[in-house]
Parts: C-alpha cells; sequence; structure tokens
C-alpha cells in the first residue's frame, strides 16, 4: 500500500507554515524556493504548483493570518454575554496567537513591505477591522474614554503582546500567557 497523497489544501499550509518559519528564522530574502521545496520534502519547482512565486505565498500568509485575527475577534465579540467578557476573550486570544505563532508576527513585522501593494492594502485594512473590534468593546468597557486614546491603548497593547517573539522565551508558554493577560488586562480596564 502506498504513501497517502496530502489533499492540494494540506500541502499549501504545510508550505506556508514552512515559509512563515523559514522566513521567520532567514528573511525573505533569505530563503529560496529550493529551501521552501526543501523544508516540505518537494522540488523547489513544486511549490509552483501552490502559488506563484514567493510574493504570492508571502502575501497569501499575511492575508491568512490578518483574515484569522478579524473573523475570530468578531466571533468572540458576538457570542460574549457582557463587554468586559468580550476584553477578557479578545485578549486570551491575541495571547494564544502570540504565544503559539511568533514566527507570523516576526514575519509580519519584517516582511510586509515585500507584499504586493493591492494585498498589502487588504491586509492593512483587516488589521484595522481588527482593532476596531476591540475598540468598540473597550468604548463600553470604558464609556467616556475618547476612542483616540482607546484605539492608542489597543496598539501599545498589540506591542505588548506581539512582543513575545523577543520576550516569552524564559518562560513557560503558562507563565508567559499569564503575566500577558495580567499585563494587557490591567492596561486596557484601567485606560482613561
Amino acid at each position: 500500500m502506498g504513501t497517502p497523497t496530502r489533499s492540494r489544501g494540506a500541502r499549501r499550509a504545510e508550505i506556508l507554515d514552512a515559509a512563515a518559519r523559514l522566513f521567520a528564522e532567514r528573511g525573505f530574502h533569505g530563503v529560496s524556493i529550493e529551501d521552501l521545496g526543501a523544508a516540505v520534502g518537494v522540488s523547489g519547482p513544486a511549490i509552483y504548483r501552490h502559488f506563484s512565486g514567493k510574493e504570492a505565498l508571502l502575501a497569501e500568509m499575511l492575508l491568512d493570518v490578518s483574515s484569522r485575527l478579524h473573523a475570530g475577534a468578531a466571533d468572540l465579540v458576538t457570542v460574549a454575554a457582557t463587554p468586559l467578557e468580550a476584553l477578557e476573550a479578545l485578549v486570551g486570544a491575541h495571547i494564544a496567537f502570540s504565544l503559539g505563532e511568533p514566527h507570523l508576527i516576526t514575519v509580519h513585522d519584517r516582511e510586509l513591505g515585500n507584499v504586493p501593494e493591492p494585498q498589502r492594502r487588504q491586509i492593512r485594512r483587516l488589521q484595522r477591522l481588527y482593532v476596531e473590534e476591540w475598540v468598540t468593546v473597550l468604548t463600553e468597557v470604558r464609556p467616556g474614554v475618547p476612542a483616540p486614546r482607546l484605539r492608542a491603548a489597543t496598539h501599545a497593547v498589540f506591542g505588548l503582546l506581539n512582543s513575545t517573539p523577543h520576550s516569552a522565551g524564559e518562560l513557560s508558554g503558562e507563565d508567559a500567557a499569564a503575566l500577558l493577560y495580567t499585563l494587557a488586562h490591567t492596561v486596557l480596564v484601567s485606560v482613561r
């Protein structure tokens, strides 16, 4: 009996994951198509069956993570019973992302400029929508605080949470999550 073939979607996901790790480690320009193929056990040119090139792969990677964050936030806010519960869920979900996929944070920080302009605009739009999910919740948690202050606080908290590729290595995942949660929650519920 032969080895089962991976579905096209599974192979694409495998390539995206390997690319995120390689781009985070070596930088976008430090990774060749051959490196990407080797990372998933195929020839470099086989990557072109799934993506038109490295820029397309990078664009899809960053569009995917931005879409997942925005959709996940919208879902959390929808099911939360109270604004504070929604905020707690948002903080917890972003911490899980930050600790679970730090390579994507690194790639976004370093490589967004290598994404073609149309996709870069889409990524930025999704990110703005993600921020506004938080600001909408914070408006209810901290009524009377101007939206620009809430938006600035949200960006500051993202900076804290997205520092995990540089800051979380010495703590266990559980300790890092608890610390990040305490810091983020404290900032957001006390902003004036």
